[in-house]
C-alpha cells in the first residue's frame, strides 16, 4: 500500500486557470479589459480632437484645381482656426452662431479676432450656399480690385507678374494636355511694407475673367481669387454682384453675365469677415494622383508644403 497521497481533480472556478497556484484571469476577464481601455481611450481621444480641431487647426481636402499651382486635388491643408479669431461659421454645429452672434448687418463680429492679410490663403463658407471654399484673399475693405487684360490692378497700380515658366500637364477632370503660363506674383500684404509673391496660371490673357470692371470692396468684406486665373469662380464672376451685372453687363466682356435662377448658385462676390473659417498654412500631405502622359509635369514637395 503506496504512503503517496492519491491525486485529486482540481476543479477550477471558471474563468480563472490555476498556475502554479496562483490565479490567472481567463479570457473573458482579458477581453473585458481590453475593451475598457479601448473605451476609455476614445472617451478621451475624442473630445480632445474635436476641441483641437474646433479652436486650433483641422484638416481640409482640396477638391478642385482652382488654386494650382499652390494646391493639387487631394492635397490635405491644415488651416488655423484661430487665425481671424472666431466667428459664427469658424465653429461648427450651430454653435458660433449661438454664442458668437448671428447679425449680418456686423460681419465683423468675433472674438479674439485678428484682420487677414493679402496674400492669405483662406477657408471660407460659401456666403450664398453651404460649400466651404478656398482662395487667395486679393482686395482688403476699402480697395479697389480691377482685372484688365489679364492683369490685376489693386488701387489703380498693376500688382507685378513675372513669367517663370510655361508648363504643360493633365488636369484632373480631363484626360487631355493643357499648357499654363507660370507667373510669380508679388502684392502688398497691407502691413507696412511686408508683400508676399505667389504663383498663378494663366491659360491666357482673353478668358472669362481677364476683363472686370472695377469692384470696391465694402467694409467688413474681402475679396477673393483663385491662383488659377482661368480656371476659377471666384469674386470677379458677375453672378456675385447681381446689381452690378444687370446694370453693366458689358463690364465683363468675356463673359456671358447670365444670372442663375437659384441665388444659391452665386459666385461669392464679396466674402464677409464673419464667413471666414481659417488661414490655410501647410499641405501636410497629399492623395492627389498625376495624371501621366507624353510631355505632361507632376507637381513635386506635396509633403509638409508651406504656403
Amino acid at each position: 500500500m503506496s504512503d503517496t497521497p492519491s491525486q485529486q481533480p482540481v476543479n477550477d472556478p471558471p474563468g480563472v486557470v490555476v498556475e502554479g497556484g496562483e490565479p490567472k484571469p481567463g479570457l473573458k476577464s482579458k477581453l473585458f479589459h481590453e475593451f475598457r481601455e479601448t473605451v476609455m481611450t476614445i472617451a478621451i481621444f475624442v473630445p480632445f480632437w474635436l476641441i483641437f480641431s474646433t479652436f486650433v487647426y483641422e484638416l481640409r481636402s482640396i477638391p478642385s484645381e482652382s488654386m494650382v499651382p499652390a494646391l493639387q486635388v487631394g492635397d490635405r491643408v491644415a488651416v488655423a482656426k484661430f487665425a481671424y479669431g472666431y466667428n459664427r461659421n469658424s465653429i461648427p454645429f450651430g454653435l458660433g452662431a449661438l454664442v458668437i452672434g448671428d447679425d449680418p448687418a456686423k460681419p465683423e463680429e468675433n472674438i479674439f479676432g485678428s484682420k487677414p492679410k493679402r496674400g492669405d490663403v483662406i477657408v471660407f463658407q460659401h456666403p450664398h450656399s453651404d460649400r466651404v471654399m478656398i482662395k487667395r484673399l486679393v482686395g482688403l475693405p476699402g480697395d479697389r480690385i480691377e482685372v484688365k487684360a489679364g492683369r490685376l490692378y489693386l488701387n489703380g497700380t498693376e500688382v507685378p507678374r513675372e513669367k517663370v515658366r510655361t508648363t504643360t500637364y493633365v488636369p484632373d477632370d480631363s484626360s487631355r494636355l493643357v499648357t499654363a503660363t507660370e507667373f510669380r506674383q508679388t502684392i502688398p500684404t497691407g502691413e507696412g511694407e511686408q508683400t508676399k509673391s505667389f504663383l498663378i496660371h494663366e491659360f491666357s490673357d482673353s478668358n472669362d475673367l481677364d476683363e472686370t470692371p472695377v469692384f470696391t470692396v465694402p467694409p467688413g468684406h474681402v475679396f477673393m481669387m483663385g491662383d488659377n486665373r482661368d480656371n476659377s469662380e471666384d469674386s470677379r464672376a458677375p453672378s456675385g454682384h447681381r446689381s452690378m451685372a444687370t446694370a453693366f453687363p458689358e463690364a465683363w466682356p468675356y463673359r456671358p453675365t447670365s444670372l442663375p435662377s437659384d441665388p444659391r448658385d452665386d459666385a461669392i462676390g464679396f466674402v464677409p469677415f464673419d464667413y471666414l473659417i481659417g488661414r490655410a498654412e501647410t499641405v501636410l500631405f497629399t492623395l492627389h494622383g498625376c495624371k501621366q502622359a507624353e510631355g505632361a509635369e507632376c507637381p513635386e514637395g506635396r509633403l509638409w508644403k508651406g504656403l
